[in-house]
């Protein structure tokens, strides 16, 4: 016979209590929450990935820079834009030439100086990719480049004549040697094309470009720039020149 509880106490079921399940409204809260957070996230993402690329780009173009003064150096003169034939025809870029001042002697070894880049001969080669030619926020193929030198009458670089640097009067800080351009304008690196004046007068803000707004650039003292895709016609003028007399101000 079982014993009756005492008036004003309960019995307690030792059986386990079920879990109601989440509602659809809670849940679908939680993802909206959820989306908020990653949405806000997302900015601050892009950012530190665009400076992560736009960082790895100077250091590209620092790099080259480097490796043109050590050509220098060596030859007492940067080199021609282009090597060409006997008949005058292009054969090799500046970036080949360069080669083993950015650490790839083996590379530039196996190419074929005396037949065109982009000959069987060198076919090999072609399908490298150098890393210090190619800026990361560039979504073109990886063997091609946005680097190109500043090749004009009164510019850094001569098309197929080596240039000494004692021929740059103007400021070094205020000369342009590379820049970076429109990715739509890249070639392969071992490409003999690069940029003349009206390349560079050309590019816009509607210029599809790698960084927002502008473009890197190396000058003749080394230092590697950022430079409004927005500057005017004078102050590019003053930088593409050499020997001018003039100056860019500030940019």
């Amino acid at each position: 016979m079982s014993e009756n509880p005492e008036p004003g106490l309960e019995l307690v079921s030792q059986a386990p209590k079920q879990r109601r399940p989440i509602g659809c409204v809670p849940a679908l809260l939680l993802l909206a929450a959820a989306a908020v957070v990653i949405a806000m996230m997302l900015p601050s993402v892009r950012r530190t990935r665009s400076s992560a690329r736009r960082s790895q780009c100077k250091d590209n173009l620092k790099q080259i820079a480097v490796a043109l003064y050590n050509y220098e150096r060596d030859y007492h003169s940067l080199p021609p834009a282009y090597t060409v034939d006997a008949d005058g025809k292009p054969l090799h870029s500046w970036r080949t030439l360069i080669l083993p001042y950015l650490g790839m002697n083996p590379l530039y070894d196996t190419i074929n100086l005396s037949k065109p880049w982009n000959d069987p001969a060198n076919a090999e080669a072609c399908n490298i990719i150098v890393p210090e030619f190619h800026c990361p926020a560039n979504a073109g193929p990886p063997n091609h480049s946005t680097y190109m030198a500043i090749v004009a009458p009164n510019g850094c670089f001569r098309p197929t004549e080596p240039r000494r640097f004692s021929e740059i009067t103007d400021n070094l800080s205020e000369t342009l040697m590379v820049i970076e351009v429109p990715v739509d304008r890249s070639v392969h690196w071992m490409s003999p094309n690069d940029a003349d004046e009206s390349l560079v007068m050309g590019i816009g803000l509607e210029s599809k470009l790698s960084h927002l707004n502008g473009m890197d650039a190396a000058f003749c003292d080394g230092s590697i720039r950022f430079l409004s895709a927005g500057m005017p016609a004078d102050q590019r003028r003053a930088l593409i020149s050499i020997a001018g007399g003039d100056t860019a101000g500030d940019f």
